[in-house]
């Protein structure tokens, strides 16, 4: 039996089921969990489904989430998706369920599930739960889908990045046919930004520090997030936005996080491999792509010195250097 078989007769057996993702969720996160307890609910209406873990004030758009209870643990099936390490789960202990499921396009770092999908070629979780659709007879709907479209485009950055695959697209068409949803719609919630949020990103711009071998990075303050009413997740989404910066391999936001007290990081590449320096400051991600979360800003000085290491070293090892990112 394929796993694909093996996680619908999970499905089909539990009555009660509790889906979690990482921490500090992203569209993917958000949205392949969503857009799962959707499409259960959707196959088997009579089933109870949670979607648990702490809300994320950026992505509310997306659909709203569950608050988890200890009965939850209770003869019931956890779906953990888009997280690699059991210590990234958001809101729930997984060692506490009668049965786990582990989906995620992440590098592999623990065995935790009874059962797991991993597939580190997949674009995002939203693809895996594409896929885990087209390979049952799980039921998507229109709502579900646009879901996992926005997932899809979350962690691809609008089908741009080097994960972006033929399958990407095959089951991005696949589910675009079966519910006909109005994809160019789903944009607006997503990039839509606040005349403080653009003046802010002219602020990270004109702050941003770029190291000569090719790092570059900015430290904000909770008292900059309060002059641009912004707050630490907004101002590291901005990452996404440096992509093109000539003579910048790679690059970080960090941010303090008033809500967690603690300093939130965003990483991206274009070139150097980062998700190994990120995995040894309480983060992870992929290899062009990665996230911390760290305890104050010396650690963020110490993580820099790594990321501009990492730099030095891909740079003499691609003499000719913007030319093969």
């Amino acid at each position: 039996m394929n796993v694909f078989k093996q996680i619908y007769k999970k499905i089909k057996k539990y009555n009660k089921i509790v889906i979690a993702r990482h921490i500090g969720p992203d569209p993917d996160a958000l949205g392949s969990s969503i857009g799962l307890k959707e499409t259960i609910l959707n196959t088997f209406n009579e089933k109870k489904v949670f979607v648990v873990g702490a809300p994320a004030a950026r992505h509310k758009y997306i659909g709203t989430l569950d608050k988890f209870t200890e009965d939850m643990y209770n003869n019931s099936l956890l779906i953990v998706l888009d997280t690699p390490d059991l210590k990234r789960i958001d809101g729930v202990d997984a060692s506490k369920f009668e049965c786990v499921i582990k989906i995620d396009h992440h590098p592999f770092i623990e065995r935790f599930g009874d059962i797991e999908l991993v597939d580190d070629t997949a674009s995002s979780a939203s693809q895996l739960v594409m896929e885990l659709i087209k390979n049952t007879k799980l039921k998507v709907n229109q709502s579900a889908a646009e879901k996992l479209y926005i997932g899809v485009v979350g962690d691809t950055d609008r089908f741009l990045h080097y994960y972006t695959t033929a399958k990407t697209f095959e089951l991005v068409s696949y589910i675009i046919k079966k519910t006909n949803i109005d994809f160019t719609n789903l944009y607006k919630n997503m990039y839509l930004r606040t005349l403080d949020e653009l003046k802010f990103q002219n602020y990270i711009i004109d702050n941003l520090i770029l190291t000569k071998n090719g790092f570059g990075y900015i430290k904000i303050n909770q008292e900059t997030l309060d002059e641009f009413e912004i707050d630490a997740p907004s101002a590291c989404n901005i990452v996404n936005n440096l992509t093109f910066i000539k003579g910048m391999y790679s690059w970080a936001i960090f941010a303090y996080d008033k809500a967690n007290d603690n300093i939130r990081g965003s990483i991206r590449s274009r070139g150097p491999i980062i998700n190994g320096v990120a995995s040894r400051y309480n983060g992870g991600g992929h290899i062009y792509a990665a996230g911390v979360r760290l305890s104050d800003f010396d650690m963020v000085n110490s993580l820099v010195l790594d990321l501009d290491k990492v730099c030095f070293e891909y740079e003499k090892e691609n003499s000719n250097g913007e030319n093969n990112i």
